[in-house]
């Protein structure tokens, strides 16, 4: 009977594979399922091959246990089907030059290899706001591009420290990264979180001789809160040198979002915009439609990378597809990277399916915006 109990958990844990989490708590633990799957796996294939407990119940364990395989199985089997064509779709948008890299190793997943990080100094940009960033220098030598990197939070938290490992990563491919603080809701509402963009750029360049920062190519990465950060600096501050803007999972549609809020089991949606953007949509409608990158697109707008997981309880993947749609009428240069099992999160860890996916998506399109190949 135990060995049914502890297989049929895990069964219900795989569900979080193909079904978005109802609560804020299971939201937690589907990033660990999705990413960790193959851990997963192999615990109940355990289970099921072990001795223990009354044979009673072996033909009920076996059938649950081989579902939960099957569920378990399936974010490595699509990140697999992925990262065949991944390349070729990317280069067919971006005609980006082809990559040695694999876009998804299942002995890196396996071994769980994390290449050494790269040290970084805090810099305040903003002395009036009391204003830091993380400065990560690249590895290689001479003037090199930098990524503005924007935390997540949901507008009212967060910090620069926020899943620092891509940075690490960024940097040793010779990027310089900027990890930035911004003034928070609800002591602070937008546009201030534009404008404190707007400022770290402005120190950059001011800077870049003791950076080594080329002040022609910039690049804006947001995740969640961040991602709508990134997307509505990159395509309101009409500045030439930001040649691309990177969203992962965030809100490009503050109307519609308003609308169709998130289940209050998970996130209370319209409370964080509210304090966000000062107040209800009928309020501040200005503000709703200014802060959308749906509704900011123009034929100016940088060349963009939208990455959604389809499981994803606190942002609808419906976000990327609404943008796509406003960026392919304007004729801007865009790729979505659509995960079907990924979560809000998913990115924790780089080694997962959705982490290399994703990472090297990121690296391919600095390549093909800072290259000169747009």
């Amino acid at each position: 009977m135990a060995r049914l109990i502890l297989v049929t958990i895990l069964f219900l844990l795989s569900l979080l594979t193909v079904f978005r989490a109802p609560t804020s708590l299971l939201w937690y633990v589907s990033i660990l399922v999705t990413e960790f799957c193959w851990i997963f796996f192999m615990l109940i294939c355990l289970l099921l091959f072990s001795k223990f407990g009354s044979d009673k119940y072996n033909l009920a364990t076996t059938i649950i246990g081989i579902a939960g395989i099957i569920l378990f199985l399936l974010p490595l089997l699509q990140a697999f089907r992925i990262s065949q064509k991944l390349g070729k779709d990317f280069s067919a948008v971006f005609k980006a030059a082809p990559s040695a890299e694999a876009p998804f190793n299942l002995l890196k997943m396996l071994t769980g290899i994390n290449a050494k990080k790269v040290n970084y100094k805090t810099i305040t940009y903003d002395p009036i706001h009391q204003l830091s960033l993380d400065f990560y220098h690249g590895v290689l030598p001479g003037k090199k591009p930098c990524v503005v990197v924007i935390h997540g939070g949901s507008w009212a938290g967060g910090d620069s420290r926020q899943l620092p490992e891509l940075n690490s990563e960024l940097a040793k491919s010779g990027y310089h990264v900027a990890s930035i603080n911004y003034r928070l809701a609800p002591g602070h509402i937008y546009p201030s979180t534009t404008e404190d963009v707007q400022g770290a750029l402005r120190f950059l360049r001011s800077n870049a001789a003791t950076f080594s920062i080329d002040t022609n190519n910039f690049i804006l990465l947001g995740r969640s809160a961040g991602g709508q950060i990134a997307l509505s600096a990159g395509y309101l501050l009409n500045d030439p040198g930001i040649k691309g803007v990177i969203c992962f999972y965030g809100p490009s549609d503050m109307v519609w979002g308003y609308q169709n809020p998130t289940s209050p089991l998970v996130l209370d949606s319209r409370k964080i915009m509210e304090d966000y953007l000062g107040g209800t949509l009928s309020q501040q409608d200005a503000k709703y439609i200014n802060s959308s990158a749906t509704e900011t697109v123009t034929a100016d707008t940088p060349p963009t990378l939208l990455i959604y997981g389809e499981n994803d309880p606190l942002v609808s993947p419906r976000h990327g597809t609404r943008l796509s749609i406003k960026l392919k009428e304007q004729h801007i240069k865009f790729f979505e990277l659509y995960l079907p099992w990924a979560t809000h999160g998913f990115d924790y860890t780089l080694n997962g399916p959705g982490g290399q996916l994703s990472t090297w998506t990121v690296k391919r399109f600095l390549e093909a915006t800072l290259n000169g190949n747009n």
